[in-house]
């Protein structure tokens, strides 16, 4: 009964507005709102064939590669400034001013520096990604329990084993969150990246139907990157689940 309640509870909602579009879509004539069948059936069309391999794989593995780096960058520099009171205050400054800075206005600066290509892409993710990783990170390495770091300071647990079984544990649950922050932000940087001097990716082929008139294909393109998104939370879902057993055990 649990099962089928929670069933219920997490497609509910969706199958509700699903239901909902389809009917109050149906029989509309207007070009820009057409019927959710239509959109369904360029659905079918456009994305089960080779778009799968030139459009939405190089758009995911961007995402992946900006991803991935924004998460090295965050964790490390968000650990060495939590831990160093004085590196905190001296770079707090720098930090607020990058942050302000909207990901999407470093674009043009960014094909200045790296091009047009793949690269410039992944940088434009990580720009965005990296700062809910960081800001975490630091304020998971700033909590840490006084109690325990005076424990691995009276057993002479110092190093590498300090870094890895205090210092990250203690922080994990705040860097995780920081880290499904950033996932979102990553979908959405992704599209932008795609939609500037782009030949492929899943923005720039919802802005070549947009332009090219072809309205269901374009909305077909937009209900693709909102099922992605979902797949790709609840992946992480089940990622957070493992890396926080230990922490939902003790809750």
């Amino acid at each position: 009964m649990t099962i089928l309640r929670r069933t219920a509870l997490v497609f509910g909602l969706p199958s509700v507005l699903f239901a909902a579009w389809w009917v109050f879509s149906a029989g509309s004539v207007d070009f820009y709102r057409p019927p959710l069948s239509s959109i369904l059936a360029a659905f079918a069309e456009t994305w089960f064939g080779s778009r799968i391999r030139d459009d939405v794989l190089p758009s995911l593995l961007r995402l992946a590669a900006g991803y991935s780096l924004a998460l090295v960058l965050g964790i490390g520099l968000g650990v060495l400034i939590g831990l160093s009171p004085r590196l905190r205050i001296a770079v707090e400054p720098v930090l607020e001013f990058l942050r302000a800075i909207p990901p999407p206005v470093l674009v043009p600066i960014l094909i200045l520096f790296a091009g047009i290509g793949d690269l410039m892409k992944v940088l434009v993710v990580v720009s965005g990604c990296v700062w809910p990783i960081l800001l975490n990170t630091v304020e998971g390495v700033r909590a840490i329990d006084p109690v325990l770091a005076d424990t691995c300071k009276a057993y002479g647990i110092r190093g590498a084993d300090r870094l890895r079984h205090l210092v990250l544990r203690s922080a994990s649950p705040q860097i995780v969150t920081g880290a499904r922050q950033a996932l979102s932000v990553g979908i959405i940087l992704m599209v932008i990246s795609e939609m500037f001097a782009a030949s492929s990716g899943l923005g720039f082929t919802v802005v070549q139907f947009q332009r090219g008139f072809q309205i269901p294909e374009m909305w077909s393109g937009v209900l693709l990157l909102g099922l992605l998104g979902v797949l790709l939370s609840g992946l992480f879902r089940l990622v957070e689940r493992r890396v926080l057993a230990w922490y939902h055990g003790q809750r």
